[in-house]
């Protein structure tokens, strides 16, 4: 496999933590690949797991792979970021870890019931669940959200399932319309029909809450945000380009970027992403494409590398002849961001120096509102067109 490390910017891969080599004869490591069984017997096969230990006798423990910048790798090969093997050691004998570890095997106890009942709820609802004085003490099962999320995450990544296979969600955000017939969660609903608002596209949409029934898309215009996604709506962009237009308000929730990856590998639709021309619009492209440091342990089934950036570029107020009172110019924070983008491996390719290096020259940004002084509909009646018909994008 072609790995290049991401020194210096995503990290490299580090030594494994103190006891993260040890795996426990009874699979620790089977559980965290947990083929051929569903989210509910992945959770059963590690408390199976917790039980046996006690049962000869070991000190109880659970082997969490290690979500840091220092455990995640650049695949060259397929082009996304992925997570390495390094784990640490959580035993319950062990006063720096007996919290943890209880508050895992609690959280797994009640994400356990989801399945059996065959629910969803919310992250929030979670904590909320989970949270309790426990009996005899002043001691709080969960004092914050900041402690029942990551354990949730850990879970996650030691189960190898997505949280929305454990029945759990964040807040949805993003909308979808275009000439597309789907099924969500038993009703069937044609997306060009939504009116001004979209498909609001839901937290979980893996296959078995989401079917794609038919559709006339040719590819799919993902933009940055809301307001945006609204005038190529109200313009009927989808319609006259036969594509499907998707919006994450920003960042992509994790709902919004399955959804794509689902709509590129599963109908084979090709994926166009529309950002602001500053460093936090490469890094969403960016995610969309390699995926993120976070998610690292999904990019598989969240990132899109075949994703192709169509604007804004550095270069587009000269070729569109924006006025200069349209820019914004850099701060520091924009300047140190777009340096250490330039540094990532997936932004070596000469073009994409080039791109940034010329936004730094020019010392400005420009947000997509920025073509509507040209005229409202600018931007979706001949800026994207033009660069779809020109082909001018960056992979």
């Amino acid at each position: 496999m072609a790995k290049k490390s991401v020194k210096k910017t995503v990290g490299v891969r580090g030594k494994a933590t103190s006891g993260s080599k040890k795996k426990s004869a009874r699979g620790s490591g089977k559980v965290r690949n947990g083929k051929g069984g569903d989210a509910g017997e992945k959770i059963l096969g590690l408390a199976e797991m917790v039980v046996s230990q006690i049962g000869a006798a070991e000190n109880p423990s659970l082997s969490i792979p290690i979500r840091s910048l220092s455990n995640v790798s650049f695949n060259a090969r397929k082009r996304i970021i992925e997570m390495g093997d390094n784990t640490s050691n959580r035993p319950f004998f062990d006063l720096g870890n007996a919290k943890r570890f209880m508050q895992t095997m609690l959280m797994s106890s009640e994400l356990l019931k989801l399945q059996d009942q065959a629910k969803t709820t919310s992250i929030r609802d979670m904590f909320y669940h989970c949270k309790h004085t426990i009996e005899g003490t002043r001691e709080e099962t969960f004092d914050g959200q900041d402690e029942s999320d990551p354990v949730i995450e850990d879970l996650e990544v030691t189960l190898g399932v997505l949280r929305e296979e454990l029945r759990v969600f964040a807040n949805p955000g993003g909308s979808m319309v275009g000439p597309m017939t789907i099924r969500d969660a038993g009703d069937e609903i044609e997306l060009s029909r939504m009116g001004s608002g979209g498909w609001a596209v839901p937290s979980i949409v893996e296959p078995g809450v989401i079917e794609f029934l038919k559709t006339r898309a040719k590819f799919i215009l993902l933009i940055e945000k809301a307001a945006v996604w609204m005038r190529f709506n109200e313009d009927r962009f989808w319609e006259s380009h036969n594509c499907m237009i998707i919006h994450g308000g920003g960042q992509p929730p994790r709902g919004v970027r399955r959804l794509c990856h689902r709509m590129v590998y599963e109908l084979g639709l090709p994926l166009y992403v529309l950002v602001d021309n500053d460093p936090w619009g490469y890094y969403i492209y960016s995610v969309v494409k390699q995926g993120s440091i976070n998610l690292a342990f999904e990019s598989a089934r969240m990132a899109v590398p075949k994703a192709r950036f169509i604007g804004m570029s550095s270069y587009d107020a000269a070729e569109f002849d924006l006025s200069p009172s349209v820019t914004i110019r850099l701060n520091d924070k924009d300047i140190a961001r777009a340096k250490e983008i330039m540094a990532y491996p997936w932004f070596q390719d000469r073009r994409w120096q080039r791109e940034i290096k010329h936004m730094l020259k020019l010392g400005v940004k420009l947000e997509l509102e920025a073509l509507s002084n040209k005229e409202f509909s600018f931007i979706a009646d001949t800026y994207v067109p033009h660069k779809l018909k020109q082909a001018k994008w960056l992979d």
